[in-house]
């Protein structure tokens, strides 16, 4: 692994676990082994690694996303990737939204990121909605994006089996869009 790609790791695992704008530099760098001269080479500041690390974590869930794709059951198929990348990862909740949260009034780069990889997403959760349904629909699109993001945060604070329960919420907003629910 190269050592752009190990700083990223290692600061996501920390950012992961400790937040963002409260680690320090060496505490970030820490688990790659590297300094702050190679931080600022590779990503010419602190909020440089964490716009990598941002970008790295959303395109590696968008891909697992697309790559776990299910056509019988798109929508609920969301969730179970959902299940599976927490399992993987841990339930710390949502880093995109951490990131926002602690960057709000500090830096609008990242602020326009994290709206820009959750736009993003609900496309990809609309896609989902449009493949179920066999037609766009936008009110459960938010609906469906709505129960997983709040999938996600409620994991982190409970168990992650509320992901079952919030695919099931989806399934039967759907079934209700569909046509097949009461």
């Amino acid at each position: 692994m190269d050592t752009r790609t190990e700083m990223i790791k290692g600061a996501a695992r920390t950012f992961e676990t400790e937040g963002f704008r409260g680690v320090g530099v060496d505490r970030l760098l820490a688990p790659s082994g590297s300094s702050t001269r190679t931080l600022y080479k590779h990503f010419g500041s602190r909020d440089g690694l964490v716009v990598a690390v941002l970008e790295a974590r959303h395109r590696a869930f968008m891909d697992r996303l697309g790559a776990e794709a299910d056509e019988i059951d798109p929508i609920g198929s969301l969730f179970d990737t959902l299940r599976r990348w927490l399992e993987t990862h841990g339930a710390w909740g949502c880093m995109l939204l951490r990131a926002r949260s602690e960057y709000a009034s500090a830096n609008a780069e990242i602020v326009a990121l994290v709206e820009q990889q959750k736009r993003e997403f609900r496309e990809a959760v609309a896609r989902r909605v449009e493949i179920g349904l066999g037609r766009a629909d936008t009110g459960l699109a938010t609906q469906v994006w709505l129960l997983f993001e709040g999938a996600t945060a409620a994991a982190s604070v409970s168990d992650v089996a509320v992901i079952e329960e919030a695919k099931r919420a989806a399934r039967a907003l759907a079934a209700v869009a569909s046509g097949r629910g009461p």
